[in-house]
């Protein structure tokens, strides 16, 4: 799936925090080994270029502990 960076002042990480809403199970790694030149353009990425960001994968859901304060 490719993304065009469309706004000022975006890094590889929140390209990945828009795709996906998370950046956990190495995506930020998967999107660096999909498009190897991108850390020669610096911090900033320029606006209008298009990066290869892996596809969707459904998370599982895990079970979370609720832990109640007041009763």
């Amino acid at each position: 799936m490719r993304v065009k960076v469309e706004r000022e002042n975006m890094t590889v990480d929140l390209v990945v925090w828009q795709a996906f809403g998370r950046q956990d199970e190495g995506l930020v790694e998967q999107v660096l080994a999909l498009n190897p030149d991108i850390a020669d353009l610096g911090i900033m990425l320029p606006v209008g270029i298009e990066i290869e960001v892996p596809e969707p994968q459904a998370r599982p859901r895990t079970r979370q502990d609720v832990v109640r304060l007041w009763s």
